[in-house]
C-alpha cells in the first residue's frame, strides 16, 4: 500500500527535473523559429528592394542634403577604423570639394525603393517603383540597382511632395514586385521588418516592432499618419520597405527622430494604404488628385469638450467654414462637431484630414455632426483642393481675469486688419503671463464670440467675460491670419 504514495513521489520528482530542461529546449526552438521567419522574410523581400542612386547638381558652397549627415567631419576619425574604411563609409557620398571656378559641383545622394508594379506594352515593358520624394527631388540621373547586381536608369513616374511620396520607372521586366499589405490591421506590438541601404550599406536588413500608430503633427510632410517603429532606420533608409512578417508592405520608411543623425529608436514610415492610393495615382496621371471639404477644424480639448457639452475624444470642432464650399452647401456650420466620416468615427485631425483628401472629388459622402446636443448626418459632394483653397482707434477694455486689452473694431482698424466692422474686438495687448497667452492669443487677433454669443464691441466683450467670471471660465472664438479657432480660458 505504501508503494503507490512513493512512485507518486519519485515521478514528481522526475517531471520537476526534467521540466527546466523542456522549458530551455522550447524556448530555444521558440528563438529559431522567429529567427527562421525573419529570414524567410529577406530572402523574399530583398530581391525586390534597390539601391537608389541619385545625381544632381549643386549651388554654393554649402553641403547638400545629399551630403554625409554627419557634417564635415566623420564621427570616426579613429586609426583602427580608417585601418577598415577609409576615410568614409562604403558607398557614403564623398563630402564636397572646394568650389573651383568654372566647374559645376555635383551632388551625389542615395536611398532605397522597391518594386510595387509592373506594366506589359507594346513597345517596352515597365516597372514601377516606389521611393520618397526627397531622395529624387532634385535629380538630373537616377540609377537603381538590384541585389543580383543588375541596374537600370530610371526616369521619375510622378512625384506628391505633400506626402513624401514618389514613383520612378525603369524599361525592364520580369523582376519581382511586393504585395501591398493593409496598414489599418497593424497593431502596436506588432513585429515589423525594414529594409534598405542606411549608409550606403546595401540590402540592410533591421528587426523590430510596431510602436505607435497615426502618428501626426510631426512636422515632416503636409498629411501625416506615420506608422512609428523601432526597427532601425538610418540615412539611405528612405523610400524602403517596412514589411510584416508575411513579407507584406505596410509602410514606406520616411524619417528618424534623431538629435545626431543617427538612429536612435524611433523611426517613421507613410503606412501603406496612403502610399499605395497616392502611387496609384502617380502612374495613372502622374499627379496626385486631393478632397476639399472647405472647413478649418481643430481638436476637442476636454475644455473644449466641456463647452460644447460632449464626451472628449467624440470627434473634432469646426472653427471655420469657408464660403462657398461644399462643406457650406452640405450645411456644416461653425461650431459643428464632427463624429462620423463615411460611416467611420472620427478622433483626430490628421487622419480625417487625410481621409478627405483621399475621397474622389465629385464623390458624395455621409457627414455625422453634433450639433446643439443633437446628432444628424448630412451628405457632402467633395470638391477638388486646388492651391488657392490652402487656407484711428476706439476705447479700450481691459479684463484683468484673464489678461487681455481689447479696441472696438472701427473703420479704420476694420481696415487695418482685415476685418469687418461691428463684427468682433481687436486685442491691442496680451499681458506676459497671463492665461490669455499662454492659450497663444496674439496681439492683432479677432475675438468674434465669447461663450458662443457674437460681441460687437469692446463694452459686449468685457460684460460678457464678467458674467464668465462665475464659473471661472470662458469660450472664445478667436480669428487670426484668416483663420479661426476655439480657445477656452480658465482661471
Amino acid at each position: 500500500m505504501k508503494t503507490i504514495p512513493m512512485a507518486r513521489t519519485i515521478l514528481l520528482l522526475l517531471v520537476f527535473l526534467v521540466s527546466p530542461v523542456w522549458a530551455l529546449d522550447g524556448g530555444v526552438e521558440s528563438l529559431r523559429q522567429t529567427s527562421k521567419a525573419f529570414a524567410s522574410v529577406a530572402r523574399e523581400v530583398s530581391p525586390s528592394v534597390v539601391f537608389v542612386h541619385v545625381e544632381g547638381k549643386a549651388s554654393g558652397s554649402t553641403i547638400t542634403r545629399f551630403s554625409s549627415p554627419f557634417g564635415k567631419q566623420w564621427p570616426f576619425e579613429d586609426d583602427l577604423f580608417k585601418r577598415f574604411f577609409g576615410d568614409q563609409l562604403p558607398g557614403m557620398p564623398k563630402l564636397p570639394e572646394p568650389d573651383t571656378p568654372g566647374r559645376e559641383r555635383r551632388a551625389i545622394g542615395q536611398g532605397s525603393g522597391f518594386v510595387f508594379a509592373t506594366k506589359d506594352g507594346l513597345l517596352s515593358d515597365k516597372t514601377y517603383i516606389v521611393t520618397n520624394n526627397h531622395v529624387v527631388e532634385a535629380a538630373d540621373r537616377i540609377r537603381v540597382k538590384f541585389q543580383d547586381g543588375r541596374e537600370f536608369d530610371a526616369e521619375i513616374t510622378g512625384r506628391d511632395p505633400q506626402s513624401d511620396v514618389a514613383v520612378i520607372e525603369i524599361e525592364a521586366s520580369g523582376l519581382p514586385a511586393l504585395a501591398w499589405g493593409d496598414s489599418s490591421q497593424l497593431e502596436v506590438g506588432e513585429w515589423v521588418v525594414a529594409i534598405g541601404n542606411p549608409f550606403g550599406l546595401r540590402h540592410t536588413l533591421t528587426v523590430g516592432v510596431v510602436s505607435a500608430k497615426g502618428r501626426t503633427g510631426v512636422g515632416i510632410n503636409d498629411y501625416e499618419d506615420f506608422i512609428q517603429t523601432d526597427a532601425a532606420i538610418n540615412p539611405g533608409n528612405s523610400g524602403g520597405p517596412l514589411v510584416n512578417l508575411d513579407g507584406e508592405v505596410v509602410g514606406i520608411n520616411t524619417a528618424i527622430f534623431s538629435r545626431s543623425g543617427g538612429y536612435m529608436g524611433v523611426g517613421f514610415a507613410i503606412p501603406s494604404n496612403l502610399a499605395n492610393t497616392i502611387a496609384a495615382q502617380l502612374i495613372d496621371q502622374g499627379k496626385v488628385t486631393r478632397g476639399y471639404l472647405g472647413v478649418v477644424i481643430q481638436q476637442l480639448t476636454p475644455d473644449l469638450a466641456e463647452s460644447f457639452e460632449i464626451e472628449p475624444g467624440q470627434g473634432i470642432l469646426i472653427a471655420q467654414v469657408s464660403e462657398d464650399s461644399p462643406a457650406e452647401k452640405a450645411g456644416l456650420r461653425q461650431g459643428d462637431v464632427i463624429v462620423a466620416y463615411r460611416g467611420q468615427p472620427v478622433k483626430e485631425i490628421g487622419s480625417f484630414r487625410n481621409r478627405v483628401s483621399l475621397t474622389p472629388p465629385g464623390s458624395t459622402e455621409s457627414l455625422t455632426i453634433l450639433r446643439g446636443g443633437k446628432r444628424s448626418t448630412l451628405d457632402v459632394t467633395i470638391g477638388e483642393l486646388t492651391e488657392d483653397k490652402l487656407i484711428a482707434q476706439g476705447p479700450a477694455q481691459r479684463t484683468e481675469e484673464i489678461g487681455l486689452t481689447v479696441q472696438t473694431l472701427t473703420p479704420q482698424l476694420a481696415e487695418q486688419f482685415d476685418a469687418e466692422p461691428g463684427k468682433g474686438v481687436i486685442v491691442t495687448q496680451v499681458r506676459p503671463g497671463s492665461i490669455a497667452a499662454m492659450a497663444g492669443i496674439e496681439t492683432g487677433s479677432v475675438v468674434l464670440q465669447v461663450n458662443r454669443k457674437a460681441v460687437t464691441s469692446a463694452a459686449e466683450f468685457a460684460r460678457a467675460v464678467q458674467e464668465g467670471a462665475k464659473e471661472k471660465r470662458v469660450l472664445l472664438l478667436i480669428r487670426k491670419d484668416e483663420m479661426q479657432r476655439y480657445v477656452v480660458l480658465n482661471w
